[in-house]
């Protein structure tokens, strides 16, 4: 590597190191549904997005090996010889499952709002997005040249109040993903509604979670699929897989597969992995009572949390602001020690000033996992 590259980089890891927010990655070998072992010890996972307990599961490893058998690799892009009859199967289940007339795949969420911003804006465009969406949808937009006029968290007056002739969409988190809390989503309607502009959703951390059927935040809210304009589903929290859909109307996925270059030029998504997700669905569908228990683990964790300053999230995820990065970090390695593991989440991924433990609960975790984790957070908390 050339000096000059090698010095900027090694003040970055100093500056770094300097405000306690270098982050590095750890092998973790997964032991059961909610179990990992880190350098030999067992810790029960309170940091994972699988809500309902599907990323272990048997019977969506056997549709994954079964696939397998045929090919393991698209080959190629999927407007070349890359769509396969997995694909379009998860793609029909998902638009009929949601409401909407098709569905698009993608890799992952963050390539599915890259793939929107891209398609869906022009230079010079402005979109309203909330002050805490995921950082994809941010760059989304800053792909495509567009203006983002960001407005204060859940705030559809403020919004409003921002909202100009040159104003083309908003985008929001259905359930925002460091907060837990949902976006106010039926007030951002009445906004598209009233100024006739789009209404872009990603949902990643509704799906499966929120809904009597797990529908996500537009059935938890009474919303209309029509009444959104373009909708991001993630695999990799509830479903337990990996990889994303685009959801809309036919003129939204056929200007996607003609415009959007994170599609055009992709390999298309293994095809073992659509019939692995397409398996998953069916379970999320079938099996309601994982919904439920993750509803009772929710609220259990929630009436034990005692003095725990925890926000108001009704949701899996469960953030304890600590604020100081090297308190957070500190707190989560002596839970680390207890036998949990809940990470400590630093700027940029949160704003500065708020890093947190970053509860997340499953459908799979018992109810002495929680009362026991529990004790520990009030300890180490004192």
């Amino acid at each position: 590597m050339r000096r000059s590259v090698s010095a900027r980089l090694a003040q970055d890891h100093e500056n770094r190191l300097a405000a306690d927010a270098q982050r590095r990655r750890e092998v973790l070998e997964p032991v059961d549904a909610v179990t990992v072992r880190r350098n030999g010890q067992r810790l029960v996972n309170f940091s994972g997005n699988d809500y309902l307990g599907l990323a272990a599961h048997p019977e969506v490893a056997r549709a994954m090996a079964s696939a397998a058998g045929q090919r393991v690799g698209a080959g190629a892009s999927a407007l070349v010889t890359g769509y396969a009859a997995e694909h379009r199967e998860l793609e029909t289940s998902l638009a009929d499952w949601l409401g909407f007339e098709a569905a698009i795949l993608v890799g992952s969420g963050y390539q599915a709002n890259l793939a929107l911003g891209q398609a869906l804006l022009d230079r010079g465009d402005r979109i309203l997005a909330d002050r805490l969406n995921h950082a994809s949808l941010n760059d989304g937009v800053r792909l495509a040249g567009a203006r983002i006029l960001r407005y204060r968290h859940a705030d559809a007056c403020d919004a409003g109040d921002r909202i100009d002739e040159r104003t083309r969409w908003i985008a929001t988190d259905g359930v925002f993903s460091m907060d837990g809390d949902p976006a106010p989503l039926p007030a951002l309607v009445a906004l598209a509604d009233r100024h006739v502009i789009g209404l872009w959703l990603d949902d990643a951390h509704g799906i499966g979670v929120l809904g009597e059927n797990g529908r996500g935040s537009l059935e938890h809210l009474g919303v209309d699929a029509c009444k959104i304009d373009a909708l991001v589903v993630t695999f990799g929290k509830s479903l337990g897989t990996q990889g994303a859909a685009i959801l809309g109307d036919r003129a939204l996925i056929d200007g996607l597969t003609n415009r959007a270059r994170g599609i055009i030029y992709s390999t298309a998504m293994a095809p073992p992995l659509a019939a692995a997700t397409s398996r998953a669905l069916a379970l999320l569908r079938d099996e309601p009572w994982r919904r439920a228990r993750l509803a009772e683990n929710i609220s259990r964790f929630r009436q034990r949390a005692g003095s725990l300053p925890l926000s108001n999230s009704a949701t899996p995820i469960q953030p304890i602001v600590i604020g100081d990065n090297a308190r957070a970090v500190e707190i989560s390695r002596r839970i680390a020690e207890a036998g949990f593991l809940v990470r400590a989440i630093r700027p940029p991924t949160v704003p500065k000033g708020t890093a947190r433990l970053r509860i997340t609960l499953s459908a799979e975790h018992g109810p002495e996992h929680i009362d026991r984790l529990v004790g520990v957070l009030l300890e180490c908390m004192e």
